[in-house]
């Protein structure tokens, strides 16, 4: 089953150094900007989202924003992506914050949400999507910096910005964790990613055990193959022309695809869902 409207492989052969740019992708992916319209369903609301700048983030950022809520745009240093974002904010008619920092830091995601709270005076939806990730064959090829690093980015970073915003937030509030297909299915060449995002779905079912009797809602989304900046950045450069290709459906997604299952989760569409993850894997099965 293919889509002749979305980008198919063979793709064009890519490679950029990380953390990778939006702009230099071939093609560009989409993140709903000519195409999500909103149906007032996060009206009034804050959302803090990690990875805003780019990919996922972005395209969960212009959804939230087309739904009515002003967005927190955390990002690493790719000040160009992250102004791109907000600029698909405000024309939205909602107001967007742009933050730049190191989310491996306990302090700097206290500070996020701080920052959060003091601009807009409340926070209802906290998306942690930030990733990082790299591509090794070996286990002996992977230093334990790197190690170190993918499980800051990756897991302790949603345990500072959880334990920091879950204080600010009221009944009715939700986290939304992005996890991954690869926490069922691991990829050996993703060791160190696949095996942070297996802690990320039990972070999150032990989160919303946690949480239930606050009303705060936590859940997760698991993506499949996703055209983000992450992947010519990260994966070898013979591997990006069949990228996505394996799935059922035959292609990679695009960001925009996966932006109305943040939706669902963060509003009261989902009120009864906690401790889900929801999959958007193009139809490989998460057993």
């Amino acid at each position: 089953m293919t889509d002749e409207s979305r980008p198919t492989p063979p793709l064009p052969t890519q490679q950029q150094q990380p953390p990778g740019q939006t702009n230099q992708m071939d093609p560009v992916p989409d993140h709903g900007e000519k195409t999500y319209r909103g149906s007032g369903q996060l009206t009034g609301k804050v959302a803090l989202i990690t990875g805003a700048d780019s990919g996922i983030g972005r395209a969960v950022a212009i959804a939230f924003a087309r739904e009515g809520a002003d967005v927190v745009i955390s990002y690493l240093s790719e000040d160009h992506d992250a102004e791109e974002t907000a600029k698909w904010i405000r024309e939205a008619g909602k107001r967007a914050l742009t933050i730049a920092g190191d989310i491996k830091s306990e302090a700097h995601c206290k500070e996020l949400v701080e920052t959060t709270v003091k601009e807009f005076g409340h926070l209802d939806v906290l998306v942690n999507n930030a990733a990082f990730q790299r591509t090794r064959q070996s286990i002996a090829e992977i230093e334990s910096s790197e190690w170190e690093e993918t499980f800051q980015t990756n897991i302790h970073s949603m345990f500072y910005l959880s334990k920091a915003a879950i204080p600010h937030m009221k009944e009715g509030s939700a986290i939304i964790n992005t996890t991954s297909i690869q926490s069922r299915q691991p990829s050996p060449e993703l060791l160190a990613y696949a095996a942070t995002k297996g802690a990320i779905s039990n972070f999150t079912a032990g989160l919303a055990q946690m949480l239930a009797e606050k009303g705060i809602r936590v859940n997760a989304v698991a993506p499949g193959p996703i055209w983000t900046p992450l992947i010519p950045s990260t994966m070898p450069e013979d591997k990006i022309g069949e990228f996505g290709k394996k799935v059922a459906i035959g292609r990679p997604g695009q960001p925009a695809e996966l932006a109305g299952a943040y939706v669902l989760l963060a509003s009261g569409l989902g009120s009864y869902m906690t401790g889900a993850i929801i999959p958007v894997t193009g139809g490989s099965i998460m057993i």
